[in-house]
């Protein structure tokens, strides 16, 4: 029984004709991997904003310790950590921009030929085809797409 178009997924969440089972589960698991290197990379702009809000904080330690008198100490900190380079000879954006610039940047376009070469540039197929089996159809909170 077909059933009606409002009742189906977008046509961009639509198999192509003539591609299998496999190559949408393996496209789908291409494109699972790029959204956990998303949150990597979210992870990494953490570690570079909490890095670098440190390194202000520490900074702030240093003058309170000058004003409290330990000047030793303060300036020990201030010439051997604040503004030390985190990895050798980088900060943390240069981490970020060589992360981006490289690793990042050639699996997005890798992940964008395989999805333009098997499946139209199609997104998210497994998971719309996954609603599609899990979804009660034709009841209130389980339409197929926004109206």
């Amino acid at each position: 029984m077909t059933r009606p178009e409002n009742d189906r997924p977008d046509r961009r969440h639509r198999r192509p004709p003539g591609v299998d089972d496999r190559t949408v589960e393996a496209v789908g698991k291409l494109s699972e991997a790029l959204e956990t290197t998303e949150r990597a990379r979210g992870s990494l702009y953490a570690f570079h904003q909490l890095t670098g809000g440190a390194d202000l904080a520490l900074g702030e330690a240093v003058d309170l310790l000058r004003a409290a008198g330990h000047h030793t100490l303060a300036d020990r900190i201030a010439t051997e950590l604040v503004g030390r380079n985190v990895l050798a000879d980088r900060w943390t954006f240069q981490i970020v921009e060589e992360y981006d610039n490289g690793y990042y940047t050639l699996f997005r376009e890798l992940e964008k030929v395989v999805r333009d070469e098997l499946v139209d540039g199609r997104t998210h197929l497994y998971e719309a085809e996954m609603k599609e089996s899990r979804r009660s159809h034709g009841l209130p909170g389980h339409e197929a797409k926004p109206e």
